[in-house]
């Protein structure tokens, strides 16, 4: 049975909205950091912060041109931001999850304010989409594309 892949525009469009998204996951932290006081909670605040920050740099990375770094870099940013993307979105809505069962760090969350359901949806968006980005991606077997400057046969030896 064959894996049917997405085209390249819908890779390159689930990488994109899955930039945005994982953006709109800072935000949503940093706006509860700021706004709604969760600056003065002890860990908890510290995370938020920290999620801002990580969603922050890793969406700028999805979004620019790194596969055009030379080498190696070139190779694997982009499949490393989209992995670190899905990992911070993953682990703030497993974090919420948990907040809401038993208490994280001594916090517990209570109710679906619409703040939350926003960071839901972001979060659930963030990862199908870099999903889906990663997805798109080349498969194993395929031929690299000179079109953003991978060589066709790496150089072999001095």
């Amino acid at each position: 049975m064959t894996v049917r892949r997405p085209s390249h525009r819908v890779g390159l469009g689930a990488r994109y909205l899955g930039a945005v998204a994982l953006l709109g996951v800072g935000v949503a932290h940093l706006v509860e950091y700021a706004d709604d006081s969760y600056s003065v909670i002890p860990t908890i605040g510290t995370l938020f912060a920290l999620n801002f920050a990580s969603a922050a740099l890793l969406a700028c990375v999805v979004a620019a041109p790194v596969e055009r770094l030379p080498g190696l870099a070139g190779r694997l940013a982009l499949p490393l931001a989209c992995a670190g993307g899905i990992g911070v979105a993953g682990a703030s809505l497993a974090a919420l999850l948990v907040s809401e069962g038993g208490g994280l760090f001594g916090f517990t969350e209570t109710g679906y304010r619409p703040a939350i359901v926003l960071s839901i949806a972001l979060e659930v968006a963030t990862v199908v989409l870099l999903g889906a980005s990663l997805m798109a991606r080349r498969a194993p077997g395929d031929r690299p594309s000179r079109r953003y400057g991978v060589p066709e046969r790496l150089p072999s030896g001095p």
